[in-house]
């Protein structure tokens, strides 16, 4: 999933794309900024996993450093599957056939759980409230799990998909079920995005 990133960060890793990896100083001359204030973006992007440093040594003097886009940089500048996304969640709900539409509705849930589940282990429920909770999060999602309550609460601070949500609640229909089954207990969403709520709740039924 996509990182949310400033404009300006967004736009300082696509100039270093661009030019296929650089110094301080290409990157102060690409960008028309200051050196403090390109290591401070580097710094930053880097601590993300977006940027890497790499230590050129030539000759006897002190080695210089370059920065390439890192693959995760890559799919951060790619990533932007959402009408893609859509159109094959429309097109799979427009099969006619319903035991079909079931089976491929029902191998993208096993394929999600898979994804999630790997290793959601606790024989404690808040234990693998929060080992799911930590699974999403690698995923880019913004998610808390509120332990405050005598039952953990999984709580999605903005939909992660608001554009097929918005045309079918299916989607939200389809990762309670993962949910469900990552966790091996029942759920009520007992709010969502798509009603206009500030965020998605997923509570123990």
């Amino acid at each position: 999933m996509k990182r949310s990133l400033e404009h300006d960060d967004e736009q300082f890793l696509l100039n270093l794309e661009r030019l296929g990896g650089g110094t301080v100083h290409d990157l102060c001359d690409a960008t028309g900024v200051t050196a403090t204030a390109v290591r401070q973006r580097l710094g930053r992007l880097q601590s993300l996993g977006l940027i890497d440093r790499q230590s050129i040594r030539a000759g006897r003097g002190r080695p210089h450093h370059t920065y390439q886009v890192t693959e995760d940089g890559r799919r951060q500048l790619g990533d932007n599957y959402t009408e893609l996304a859509r159109l094959l969640w429309s097109e799979l709900h427009s099969i006619d056939e319903l035991d079909v539409r079931t089976r491929v509705t029902g191998r993208i849930r096993d394929a999600m759980v898979k994804q999630y589940g790997t290793n959601v282990h606790g024989d404690v429920l808040s234990t693998r409230f929060a080992q799911l909770g930590t699974a999403l999060a690698a995923r880019g999602f913004s998610v808390e799990i509120d332990a405050s309550e005598t039952l953990p609460i999984l709580r999605e601070n903005h939909c992660p998909y608001h554009d097929l949500a918005v045309h079918d609640s299916g989607i939200c229909e389809l990762e309670q079920q993962v949910f469900e089954q990552v966790l091996g207990i029942p759920l009520t969403l007992a709010s969502c995005c798509r009603n206009g709520d500030h965020c998605c709740e997923f509570h123990p039924a």
